[in-house]
C-alpha cells in the first residue's frame, strides 16, 4: 500500500481554476493506478478521474470532461488534478486514491489506499 496526502484545496469563485495535489509515500508508486474521487455533503462518493501507471491513459467522469485534467509525476510520487471553469456543483471533498494496476477503473473498491481529502468550495 501507499500513503496519500492531498493538498491545494480552497475557496474559489465560479469560473476560476484550482489545482489539487496528492503526494504518495512508498517505493512502488509507479505500479499503481491513481484516481480522484469527490464527495459532496449528503451525497455518495463519486468518481472524477483516473490515470494509468504510466500516465499515458486517462478517463474522466462526464461531469468534468473537458474541464479537469489528471496527471502524474512518478519521479516525484505525485498526482495532480487541474480543475478549470469550476462550477458551484464541483464543491466537495476531493480524495486521492491508489490501486494496483489492473487497467483503468472507476470503481472505488479497486482503490485500496485513500488520502484524507481536501475541501474544494466553489462560490457562485
Amino acid at each position: 500500500q501507499v500513503q496519500l496526502v492531498e493538498s491545494g484545496g480552497g475557496l474559489v469563485q465560479a469560473g476560476d481554476s484550482l489545482r489539487v495535489s496528492c503526494a504518495a509515500s512508498g517505493r512502488t508508486f509507479r505500479n499503481y493506478a491513481m484516481g480522484w474521487f469527490r464527495q459532496a455533503p449528503g451525497k455518495e462518493r463519486e468518481f472524477v478521474a483516473t490515470i494509468s501507471w504510466s500516465g499515458d491513459t486517462t478517463y474522466y467522469a462526464d461531469s468534468v470532461k473537458g474541464r479537469f485534467t489528471i496527471s502524474r509525476d512518478n519521479a516525484k510520487k505525485s498526482v495532480f488534478l487541474q480543475m478549470n471553469s469550476l462550477k458551484p456543483e464541483d464543491t466537495a471533498v476531493y480524495y486521492c486514491a491508489a490501486g494496483p494496476w489492473r487497467g483503468l477503473s472507476i470503481d472505488p473498491a479497486n482503490f485500496g489506499s485513500w488520502g484524507q481529502g481536501t475541501q474544494v468550495t466553489v462560490s457562485s
